[in-house]
């Protein structure tokens, strides 16, 4: 990745936080629970040298998941018992859901945590890859790995709001399509959060 797209990121990662953000951003009228117990996990945001500029590694989940079934996600999920910190968590779900092995990752940061309809909290870790590897989908999560090119999810001219029905309302939510790819939902209010910092941080 050129040394420009790092230091940028560097710079969008170290800016001031502006709190964690949620599933329910668009949805001021859902009064979420005070005492809500969240689940930790962990995603990661790895981003690669492409032909065409750097760009975003992505999966889409298998169809029969409990959670999130068929979605466009990073790499990422629950904390185990042994992982020590939420980069840990990040890094061994990298490994086992796409065969990403820790040597071929740099740590650039994180995003502020955020909350999904489905009761987790969520600390995305971004992050560069410093070696090729070769992508190996694990079957039982992972339907699909491809990529995205970053200047395309940190656009924030890309990003759409739609709306559908969850739970019996009206539920709105960020889009941010690309090629074939549905990108929306946590996986997209994520990406978001990542183009406003880019966007405030510009060289």
């Amino acid at each position: 990745m050129a040394a420009e797209v790092s230091l940028h990121l560097r710079a969008a990662l170290a800016a001031r936080d502006v709190g964690a953000s949620s599933d329910f951003d668009l949805n001021p009228a859902v009064v979420l629970p005070e005492n809500r117990v969240l689940r930790p996990a962990s995603v990661l945001v790895a981003i690669q040298h492409g032909p065409a500029g750097p760009q975003v590694i992505l999966t889409k989940r298998a169809s029969h998941l409990r959670h999130h079934p068929g979605q466009i996600a990073f790499p990422g999920g629950r904390q185990d018992p042994d992982d020590r910190d939420a980069v840990d968590t990040a890094l061994r779900e990298a490994r086992e859901e796409i065969g990403l092995p820790d040597s071929a990752v740099e740590i650039l940061g994180r995003l502020p945590p955020h909350e999904t309809v489905t009761g987790f909290q969520v600390t995305p870790i971004v992050a560069q890859l410093i070696r090729d590897f070769t992508p190996c989908p694990e079957p039982g999560e992972v339907a699909e790995i491809f990529c995205a090119p970053l200047s395309h999810l940190t656009d924030p001219a890309r990003f759409r709001i739609e709306r559908r029905i969850w739970r019996g309302t009206w539920r709105n939510f960020y889009i941010v399509p690309w090629g074939p790819y549905y990108i929306w939902g946590a996986t997209a209010r994520i990406l978001r959060g990542l183009a406003d910092r880019m966007d405030q941080c510009k060289p």
